[in-house]
This record gives structure tokens, sequence and C-alpha cells, in this order.
């Protein structure tokens, strides 16, 4: 099955399988997440200059796959992981056919040179390679963004959003624009895209195209086996560059700017070749691993004898003393024959309007929602770490939540620790307007500001 297109040409001995193009895609999609996983680990011990490349690390990333991708279709005739697996990028001649094969038996050395890549080609190619999964990766996490949310939050988030308010400025008209694109066309463009690469897939395996992808048909480029001609001129352009004398007031060291763009620059992008594929397997076997059930065993076994206490914060409110240990609650918990009633902890004071803010205590079990106290449905983490409902959460950094309207109108039944009304919470008559904060834009159980509100929000892949 592999070499299932030559055996039907008996002639055409370059043209790689279908089922080597599927490895190399997959291999070049293991890229993106393998870098951005070794730049977020890095990032926990050089916050202050990486934070910022891993916010925008798609935009990062695109600028160095296109250094790395030009150099490789430039010297090699492919991209990075198509020279992996020995393939190469070719221009389709305009003649009958689109191909002379039989003139690849006795003059591929002038073959090459008609069908290889110009410099047009270069940047044809790098919009492929470069631009459109880029374009890609940016349309797909703005729909899980924005489109995804009214599938969850229902048609009472749709209907918020039906129209544009009055005076809207051109930057809201735009983003209004684009969330109805993304709602309403994004998924049917999506799907076209996947149906035209299954359609050219399969007409090439069965020898119907020559082309495997719908975008190379469009740039006039398609995909080749390395030749014997190929890896006698990659030997070549490949070779060191012969660095002359230096010149007057210019030092013979090898961090000279000559030096560098003539010896060190091409050899370390070759190595790219062999560093980044090796990176990425060793990735993936310590991905097995530590999914293995040997080393949850491990884990298990040596984890078994250690209890940890609860993390302690020091904005948590009063209802964080439930998650302390049981002995520790018993000795702080008052006799039954003493009369005194224990006190209520003041809640966190906002630090802007030096108002005490409205949170809810953790609940016993860790299965239940702080907010709703139900089983998480949902599960979305708040970056303070605590798990809530994504419904629950989203509309109480919103303010919202049916529990924060009827805190601030002044309803009763908010209870303090001791299970008894407290007068500074459910006996308290009218609005809380102005003498309490509703938590909106806070976490719920901490009460610390979100920065930058729901879109700050994390869903939990259980």
């Amino acid at each position: 099955m592999e070499f299932l297109p030559s055996l039907q040409h008996g002639i055409d001995d370059l043209k790689p399988s279908l089922f080597e193009l599927l490895s190399e895609q997959q291999l070049a999609s293991l890229l993106p997440p393998s870098l951005r996983y070794l730049l977020a680990i890095s990032t926990h011990r050089y916050p202050r200059y990486l934070l910022p490349v891993l916010n925008s690390f798609d935009e990062a990333y695109a600028l160095l796959t296109l250094l790395v991708e030009r150099h490789f279709l430039r010297t090699y005739g492919g991209s990075f992981t198509e020279n992996f697996y020995g393939l190469k990028r070719a221009r389709v001649l305009r003649v009958k056919g689109g191909e002379i094969p039989r003139a690849q038996l006795g003059a591929s050395d002038s073959v090459r040179d008609v069908v290889k890549l110009g410099e047009g080609d270069i940047w044809r190619n790098l919009a492929v390679l470069v631009g459109l999964p880029w374009l890609k990766r940016k349309l797909d996490e703005s729909y899980d963004i924005h489109a995804a949310h009214s599938n969850i939050l229902g048609p009472g988030y749709n209907r918020d959003r039906e129209g544009l308010r009055a005076g809207a400025s051109i930057k809201e008209r735009l983003m209004f624009y684009y969330k109805w694109f993304l709602r309403h066309i994004y998924p049917s463009v999506n799907a076209a895209y996947y149906f035209s690469l299954l359609v050219f897939n399969m007409a090439y395996l069965f020898d119907g195209s020559k082309y495997h992808s719908p975008f190379l048909w469009m740039i006039g480029t398609r995909i080749r086996r390395l030749g014997e001609a190929d890896y006698k001129a990659i030997e070549l352009a490949t070779q060191p560059t012969k660095v002359g004398p230096a010149r007057p007031g210019e030092g013979g060291s090898i961090l000279s700017p000559r030096n560098i763009a003539r010896t060190v620059k091409p050899r370390l992008l070759t190595s790219l070749r062999i560093l980044l594929p090796t990176s990425i397997f060793a990735l993936k076997f310590l991905e097995w691993w530590y999914a293995s059930d040997f080393a949850r065993q491990l884990s298990r076994k040596a984890a078994e004898n250690i209890e940890l206490p609860p993390p302690i914060l020091p904005s948590l409110p009063p209802s964080s003393k439930k998650a302390l240990p049981a002995q520790q609650s018993a000795e702080k918990r008052p006799s039954s024959s003493s009369s005194e009633k224990p006190k209520r902890i003041d809640p966190p004071i906002s630090s802007t309007t030096l108002l005490p803010i409205f949170t809810v205590p953790i609940p016993p079990d860790s299965h239940l929602c702080p907010i709703c106290v139900t089983p998480i449905t949902t599960p979305t983490a708040a970056p303070t770490g605590f798990v809530y409902c994504y419904k629950c959460i989203h509309h109480w950094v919103e303010g919202t939540h049916d529990r924060q309207i009827a805190f601030m109108e002044g309803a009763a039944g908010f209870k303090s620790e001791d299970g008894e009304e407290d007068e500074g919470w459910g006996k308290e008559e009218g609005s809380r307007e102005g003498h309490w904060e509703s938590g909106k834009g806070r976490d719920a159980v901490t009460g610390r500001r979100v920065l930058g509100g729901t879109e700050a929000l994390r869903r939990v892949v259980v």
C-alpha cells in the first residue's frame, strides 16, 4: 500500500505515496504544540522575558517558521518536515500532462533545473506553509472563544448580542460582524476545507490527480521524491562557504557578522532537521510514559502515604476554614458547654472601593461547584485555581449571576458560618448597592480580580 501510486505508473518512481505525505503532515502538526509546551515550561523560570512570547506564540511561531521554511525551500527544495522524509516541491510544467517522465531517466539534471522552485514559487509556497496554518489556528481559537459560548450559555447569550447598540464604534462593528461570521459562516467554511482535502487525497491515492492538496493545485506545485540529481545539488549547496581574509577593521572571530552570515547561520538552520524531530520523539515518549499505567502505579505508590495540607491563601474568605483538617477544626471549635457565639470573620475588602466583596464558601466536596453547590458540569478553572461550572463562573465574572443579584438586592437567606442569620447579611433591608461589591470581575471564592474577564477562564479536560 505504501507505493501504490508508483505501482500504478510503472515509470514515475519519484511520485510519493499518500501515506508518506500524511506522515509528513502529522509530523508537521506536532511541531507547534511541542514548542508551545517547551516554552510554557521555560516561562515558569523566566516569566519576565518569555511571558510576552508565550502570549503571542502564534505570531512568534509563524515568524520563526517563515525564516526556517524559506531557508529549506531555497536550499533543499522542500519544507523542513518534507526534507526529513526525503521529499521536495517542484513546479508543474506547462506541457501536455504537466510532466516529461521519459526525460527524467536520461536528463535528470536538466529536468531538475526546469522544475526547480523560483523566487515567486517560494513565496507562494510560504503562504501555504506558514500563512494558511496561522490563519486556521487563529480562526479555530476565535471560534472556541466567541462562538462556543452560545452553545453552553443558551439562547440568553445570543439574545443579548442580536444587534448593535446605537452609536457603536467602528471597532465594535467589526467585532460584531466577525463574531457573526464565526457563528454562522465559519462552520461551513471549515467543513468545506476538510472535505476538499479528503477529495484531493482520494484522487491522489487512486492516481486521479497529481496534487494531494487543493492549495498546492492553486499554486501549481506538487510533492516529489528526492532523486540522485537532487542529492548532488543539495550537497553542493550545503558545502561551507570559504571565507576570505578579514577586511580592514574586521576581526577574524567566529562571532563577527560576516562569519555568522556565511558559516554559523546555515549550519544552525540545517541542524534543525535533526534536532527538532528528535525532540518531538522525546516529548511523545515522555507523554506516553506519564500516561501509561506503569507510571501511574509508581506515582500512586510514592504518594499513598503522604498527606498534604490544603493550600492557604491570604485572601480566602471565612469559608476556607472548612477546608482545614478535622483535628484542627475540632481544636478551634468552642465546646458545647460554652455559650460564646463564634465570631464571623470579615470578608475580603476591595483595595479600590474599600467595600466588602461578596464571596461564596468552599463546598465540603471538591466535586461540587462553589457557586451553585451542585455537581460540576463543564469544569472551568479560574486563574486562582478553583474549578466551577462554566455557566456559573461566566455569569459570576460578568456580574449577572442570580446569587449575586439576589444578594445585592437585599434578599434574605444568607447565613454566617454558625448557620444562623447574620446581621450583616441576612437581616439587612433594602439594596446593598454602595455597601458591598457583588464580586463582578472577581473570583467567586477568593474575591481576587480576574484579569481579562471571561477570556481568562479555561476549560478543564477531565
